[in-house]
């Protein structure tokens, strides 16, 4: 027994080097665990539609790729934010929804996503990035309805975006915010309960942003969603002063948009910014682009 008393004794301080080994991994490393991007080569196209423009915004240490479905007297413009996965192949897509309703669509790759160059470093410059971008085509839709929108990952930094433009005097029309999270610490809480708050270096607070929303909101949430759940967009709706929550019956995390209900709702509320009948669109069972034009 007392052979075995020192390792016993060594046993906790073990453990405890083997948490504070953990902690410090994702400390350092957490980029790699909240970003999954992919590569894309500069000569591959992201969309070969002749209506898509892609273009570089240079920002500090970096190189931005940007998509721009871009029609010839558009209503306006949704500025979508997408989430932490792919590239703009993957997030650039059902365009003919957007066109059937007139409005452009902007998105943008973060750093080291696709052809866009550099890395993410901070919570900061995810935004700055994200700004700069904004301010690039801004111009291009001065007097024109005007929807901020996210997804996922997006979602925080749309509704930060949001915010910024409702204090400075140009709320958004419409602010979109798919499979939304209170805040990224509220998420990993959940997911990691044994991990400190303050190693997340990247607290992206939806919630903290809500209240400088001005215009109104769309909060779109599948109720079967295991990865952000339901009740992140239940408590968003209680924040925002003007908000509607869609539930999609059925929707996980990855394939909401494939509901009709989705694609439904949110050419719902386009439609109704522009001023149009309430059901001018029509969506087959199957959730697939819409039947009828718009004229």
């Amino acid at each position: 027994m007392l052979k075995l008393l020192p390792a016993l004794i060594a046993l906790p301080a073990l453990g405890a080097a083997c948490y504070a080994a953990a902690i410090a991994y994702l400390w350092f490393r957490q980029e790699h665990l909240l970003f999954e991007p992919e590569l894309l080569p500069g000569n591959e196209p992201i969309c070969p539609d002749t209506d898509v423009r892609e273009f570089m915004v240079d920002v500090p240490g970096a190189r931005l790729s940007v998509a721009q479905l871009k029609l010839p007297n558009p209503r306006g413009v949704v500025f979508y934010l997408h989430g932490n996965s792919g590239n703009l192949r993957k997030w650039f897509i059902n365009l003919d929804e957007f066109r059937e309703l007139n409005y452009d669509v902007v998105m943008m790759d973060y750093r080291g996503y696709g052809k866009s160059t550099g890395r993410i470093g901070s919570e900061e410059q995810l935004r700055s990035d994200v700004r700069a971008v904004w301010n690039a085509v801004a111009t291009d839709y001065a007097g024109k309805r005007l929807v901020i929108s996210g997804q996922s990952l997006g979602t925080a930094l749309a509704a930060g975006l949001a915010a910024e433009l409702s204090q400075a005097g140009c709320t958004p029309d419409l602010t979109i915010l798919v499979s939304p999270y209170s805040s990224m610490r509220a998420l990993a809480d959940e997911h990691y309960p044994w991990v400190p708050s303050k190693v997340l270096r990247y607290h992206l607070p939806t919630m903290d942003h809500a209240c400088k929303v001005d215009g109104p909101v769309l909060l779109v949430h599948g109720d079967r969603d295991e990865l952000i759940g339901f009740h992140h967009s239940e408590a968003l709706m209680r924040a925002f002063p003007k908000c509607q929550l869609l539930r999609v019956e059925g929707a996980g995390h990855g394939d909401v948009h494939q509901f009709p209900s989705f694609r439904q709702g949110v050419a719902a509320a386009l439609v109704g910014l522009a001023g149009l009948a309430a059901t001018p669109v029509s969506y087959a069972a199957s959730g697939q682009a819409p039947t009828a034009a718009l004229t």
